[in-house]
């Protein structure tokens, strides 16, 4: 069942936002060569602590997991597309590192991405990078009252199809409120002017995941969790919560 939310409720969901931003803030200032991604992981949950949040990652355990998420955020690297364990590996000089967060404040979730480079960067990574941001900007710039979940899809597959990449095609965005993962599922790939409705007071996830080999093909590595890819390119993952509106989508996921 798909919950429109109030204004009110969207002014609680911004404030969950903010603390996903600053968490994942915190995690790319703290990310570093030579730095272990457990460490990132550090630098976001003390921002969830002191912001009175939890995290909705943390434990986390849908059908496909063997085990429960044992973190605050995903922290993916290189050729991980995403739900990276962020363990004791240190990074390395031109890592690409994908971190996705969520935060729950009062009742309220929000759920974002990044992506970026540490040290020295690859101009290949880059341009996968800007291309990964530019499908989540065309996709955010579909999300108005009138449209529909398809043409938010299909804003996405037209930019990966434009710079040669792939995505999972099982995953991708998703409704959020109340919780992290609501209806309606939100495709990467799709055609325009199908699926439910937008209209005001909807809220969303939206997250491109593009893999640069142009493969759509991958992997779950032997943790049960992290999605590689099965050509062994480079991946990245960018994402926000938004609103739907009568003034346009809001992006709620900002500092």
């Amino acid at each position: 069942m798909v919950e429109i939310k109030t204004d009110t409720a969207l002014e609680a969901m911004r404030e969950a936002g903010r603390v996903v931003a600053h968490a994942l803030a915190a995690a790319r200032a703290a990310a570093a060569v030579g730095v272990r991604l457990r460490e990132l992981d550090e630098a976001a949950r003390t921002v969830l602590t002191e912001a009175g949040a939890r995290s909705p990652f943390l434990g986390y355990q849908p059908s496909f997991a063997p085990v429960p998420f044992p973190a605050v955020i995903c922290a993916s690297v290189n050729d991980a597309v995403a739900h990276g364990i962020p363990d004791d590996r240190r990074l390395r000089d031109g890592d690409l590192v994908s971190i996705d967060c969520g935060a729950e404040l009062d009742g309220w979730t929000g759920d974002a991405a990044i992506s970026f480079t540490v040290g020295t960067p690859r101009p290949a990574d880059l341009e996968l990078i800007a291309a990964t941001q530019q499908a989540l900007d065309a996709a955010i710039a579909a999300a108005t009252v009138g449209h529909r979940i398809g043409d938010i899809s299909h804003a996405v597959s037209t930019v990966a199809r434009k710079a040669a990449c792939g995505m999972p095609s099982d995953f991708g965005g998703h409704g959020i409120g109340r919780q992290m993962h609501e209806d309606p599922h939100v495709p990467n790939h799709g055609r325009p002017g199908r699926g439910f409705p937008l209209r005001h007071g909807l809220t969303l996830a939206i997250e491109p995941m593009l893999m640069a080999g142009g493969s759509n093909e991958y992997f779950t590595d032997r943790d049960g969790w992290t999605l590689r890819t099965v050509d062994g390119s480079q991946a990245a993952h960018i994402e926000h919560t938004i609103a739907i509106t009568e003034d346009g989508p809001r992006i709620l996921t900002l500092p």
